[in-house]
C-alpha cells in the first residue's frame, strides 16, 4: 500500500528537483595545507551506479547507471558478475523506477523537464518495453504498486481534466486502464488499504481539508476528519485488520505525532510516538508480520526509534558492520529476508550492500561515486543561531578544508521550498563550493517544515521579510564571529532559494556581493498567474501562505523583485530551464529585462531542454561552470586581487 498526495495537507511548495544523490565559537585548530583542485566533472557527473533495488523474489538486483549520458536501468542476477541494461533512453533521464512484479519494472520520464511524467514498463530481459501512460499534457502519479497483483498498478491521471487526478488500475501488461472513481473536483490524494483497495480520499477546497472514508469499495464516503489546512491530519497506512488508520497529526498540538485514529469514533485515539522539538511523520512496519518496526524524524540529523525487536537486532548488526556512515534501506525482497542497504555521510555518497538478515552476511554492491574521496572533503556541522526576533535558526556549516575559518569567501545557500528543509549529508553542490575555497551556509529559515506548526505559520506572507531575515540574520552571524568576510558574501539558491537570492541582493543589497539565482520566481504576481494546472486546487492557500494578489498586492509588489530592481547594485547571475512548469521562464525574462534596463550586470543562461533544475548531466556542468567564474570574479581570490590592485 503506498499513499500519493500531490502535495502534503498542511503545505504548499515549489521545491527543486535536486541533482544530487541528496558551531563557529568553537572551531577546531585547523592545520594549513594544500588543497587539490577536483575537476567540477567529478562533483556533478551521474553516478557510475545508483538507485539499487532488489526483485520481489530476491533473485536479482536493479540498479541505474549511465548510457550514452542518461541514466537507465540494468538488471544483474544476484551471485552473477555481469549485468544486462534493459532501457535505451538517450533524450533525458529516467526519474524513477520500481520493480511491479519477478519480470517486469516500470519506470517514470517527462520530456525536456515539462514534469509530465509518463509511466513505461520492460521486462527484466528488456523485452515487451510498453509505453503505459504517454498521454499529451499528462502526468502520471502511483498510488499503490499493488504489491499482491502482479500485473496491476493504481494510478492517478490528470487526463480528464489537468487540474484534478482520477484513480486507474492500470495492466502493466496490457496498459489497459479502468477508471476506479471520477474526482468530483475537490480530491487531492488517495489511499488503498492493505489489500489494494480503494478507500481513503483527501479533499481541499484550498484552504479545508477533509479525510474521507468508505468501509469498501461499494460503500459511501464519509467524512471523518475536517480542519484547516494548518491541522495536519495525514493518513499514514491502515492498521493491519484494515479497520483504523495510523496517521500523523498536529491537531490539539504544535508538533506532529503519531497517532491512532478510530474511524468508528471519528476521533483521534492514543499518541504512539511523539518528539518535543520536532515533527513525527514516518512510520514503519513489516508486510510479512504485520508489526509497527521504526519511527523516525530529523532534529540535526535522522534519528530512530525501534518499535520492534527483531528490526533493533539486524539494524544494530548493520550499524556495528558499517560504523561511521548513516545507514537507509532502499529495497527488500518481499518475504523480507535479504536487503539493499545504502550508507552515506557529509563526506561521502557513500554505498550500496547487500544484506541477507538470516545469515548476517553484508557484501558490498557498488561505491555510488568511487573517485569522490571522503578525506578530501569538508565536514557538514550542523549550528544554530537566533533571528532578531528570538526564533532559534537550524542550519549546517560546511568550511573548506586547509584554511582558517577567519575572513572566508562565503556562499549562502538558501533551500527551496520553502516549506521543505535543508537536511545534514554528502551535498554535491556544496563540497563543490567548498573545495573552491568557500565557507558555505545553509539555514532552516522559519517555514521551513518539520520544527511544528507554529514555526511553519510564522512564514506565513513574509516572503522577502521575516524569511529573508532568517537568512540575512545567519550571513551577519557568520560576520559577527569573524568566519565571514563581509566584503565576500555571495548568496545562492535554486526556485524559492532563487526567489531569497534576487530579494536579499534588492532588500540588503550591502549584505551581498553578488548572487545566483537557479530557477528561481522574480514576481509574486505573474508567478501565481502561471502556476501548474495540477496545483489550482491549493490556490486560495497559495494566496494565504504568500499574499493575495487584490488584498495584498502592496505588499506583493512590494517584496516582487523583478519590480524593485532598481535597488539593486551587486551582479547577478540567472539560470533557467525553458520548459520549467512550476516557475516559468518568465520570471527569469523579467528579472533579466529590469537588470538590464538598468546597466546592472547580469548573466543569463537558459537550458532548452530543462524544467525546474537541471537533470542531464552536460547542462549540470554548464550551469556550475558558469557559476564558478562567476563566483570567483566576485567573491574568489581573484575579486581580492582586483580589490586590493
Amino acid at each position: 500500500m503506498k499513499i500519493n498526495l500531490l502535495f502534503a495537507m498542511a503545505s504548499f511548495g515549489l521545491f527543486l528537483t535536486s541533482c544530487q544523490e541528496q558551531a563557529a565559537s568553537n572551531q577546531e585548530e585547523v592545520t594549513m595545507t594544500a588543497v587539490r583542485e577536483i575537476p567540477l566533472e567529478d562533483f556533478f557527473k551521474n553516478p557510475d551506479k545508483s538507485s539499487y533495488q532488489i526483485s520481489p523474489d530476491g533473485m536479482f538486483y536493479s540498479f541505474m547507471a549511465p548510457y550514452e549520458s542518461r541514466m537507465n536501468v540494468f538488471i544483474q542476477k544476484i551471485g552473477d558478475s555481469e549485468s544486462m541494461r534493459i532501457t535505451d533512453v538517450t533524450d533525458r533521464d529516467i526519474a524513477g523506477y520500481t520493480w511491479v512484479s519477478n519480470e517486469r519494472i516500470l519506470y517514470l520520464k517527462d520530456n525536456g523537464g515539462d514534469e509530465n511524467f509518463a509511466l513505461y514498463a520492460v521486462n527484466i530481459d528488456g523485452s515487451n518495453p510498453q509505453s503505459l501512460t504517454a498521454f499529451d499534457s499528462v502526468r502520471t502519479e502511483l498510488i499503490d504498486d499493488l504489491e499482491d497483483q502482479e500485473d496491476y498498478v493504481m494510478v492517478g491521471l490528470n487526463k480528464r481534466d489537468q487540474r484534478i487526478y482520477d484513480p486507474y488500475r492500470l495492466n502493466v501488461q496490457t496498459g489497459e486502464l479502468s477508471m476506479l472513481a471520477e474526482n468530483p473536483g475537490n480530491i487531492s490524494g488517495w489511499m488503498t488499504d492493505h489489500e489494494g483497495k480503494l478507500r481513503v480520499a483527501l479533499t481541499t477546497d484550498g484552504v479545508n481539508n477533509s479525510l474521507m472514508y468508505r468501509e469498501t469499495e461499494d460503500s459511501e464516503w464519509e467524512i471523518l476528519f475536517t480542519g484547516n489546512f494548518k491541522e495536519s491530519l495525514d493518513p499514514l497506512f491502515f492498521t493491519f485488520d484494515n479497520k483504523n488508520l495510523y496517521v500523523s497529526s498536529n491537531v490539539g498540538r504544535d508538533k506532529s505525532a503519531i497517532r491512532m485514529y478510530d474511524v468508528a469514533k471519528k476521533e483521534l485515539g492514543e499518541i504512539l510516538f511523539e518528539h518535543p522539538d520536532v515533527d513525527v511523520s514516518n512510520l514503519s512496519y513489516s508486510r510479512k508480520r504485520k508489526v509497527l518496526t521504526t519511527v523516525s524524524y530529523t532534529i540535526d540529523k535522522r534519528e530512530r526509534s525501534f518499535l520492534d525487536a527483531e528490526t533493533e537486532a539486524w539494524f544494530k548488526k548493520l550499524e556495528a558492520k558499517l560504523a561511521g556512515y548513516e545507514i537507509g534501506i532502499s529495497g527488500r525482497s518481499k518475504d523480507e529476508s535479504k536487503l539493499v542497504v545504502r550508507t552515506y555521510s557529509d563526506r561521502s555518497l557513500g554505498a550500496y550492500y547487500f544484506y541477507d538478515i538470516a545469515e548476517d552476511r553484508l557484501e558490498k554492491l557498488e561505491d555510488v561515486s568511487p573517485w569522490v574521496q571522503e578525506d578530501e572533503m569538508a565536514e557538514m556541522q550542523p549550528v544554530s543561531y537566533q533571528s532578531r526576533d528570538g526564533l532559534t535558526i537550524r542550519g549546517y556549516l560546511t568550511l573548506p578544508k586547509g584554511k582558517e575559518a577567519k575572513n572566508l569567501p562565503v556562499v549562502v545557500n538558501v533551500h527551496g521550498g520553502p516549506w521543505a528543509r535543508d537536511y545534514w549529508g554528502y551535498s554535491n553542490e556544496v563540497q563543490f563550493l567548498a573545495n573552491r575555497g568557500y565557507a558555505v551556509l545553509q539555514m532552516n529559515y522559519r517555514g521551513s517544515v518539520g520544527f511544528g506548526r507554529a514555526f511553519w505559520e510564522a512564514s506565513f506572507k513574509q516572503w522577502g521579510q521575516a524569511m529573508q531575515d532568517d537568512v540575512s540574520d545567519g550571513a551577519q552571524w557568520l560576520i559577527d564571529q569573524g568566519i565571514a568576510d563581509s566584503s565576500r558574501v555571495a548568496i545562492y539558491g535554486g526556485s524559492y532559494g532563487g526567489y531569497a537570492t534576487l530579494a536579499g541582493l534588492t532588500y540588503t543589497p550591502n549584505l551581498y556581493a553578488c548572487g545566483v539565482d537557479y530557477v528561481g520566481v522574480s514576481n509574486l504576481f505573474t508567478f501565481m498567474e502561471t502556476i501548474p494546472p495540477y496545483w489550482t486546487q491549493y490556490l486560495e492557500m497559495l494566496y494565504e501562505m504568500v499574499g493575495h494578489p487584490e488584498a495584498d498586492s502592496a505588499m506583493l509588489a512590494a517584496y516582487s523583485p523583478s519590480l524593485n530592481a532598481e535597488k539593486i547594485t551587486a551582479p547577478l547571475f540567472i539560470a533557467q530551464g525553458a520548459n520549467d512548469p512550476r516557475v516559468k521562464k518568465s520570471e527569469a525574462d523579467q528579472m533579466v529585462e529590469a537588470m538590464k534596463a538598468r546597466g546592472v550586470e547580469v548573466e543569463y543562461l537558459v537550458k532548452d531542454d530543462e524544467g525546474h533544475g537541471f537533470r542531464n548531466e552536460e547542462n549540470r556542468f554548464d550551469f556550475y561552470r558558469a557559476m564558478e567564474k562567476f563566483l570567483a570574479k566576485h567573491i574568489g581570490d581573484q575579486a581580492t586581487v582586483e580589490t586590493e590592485s
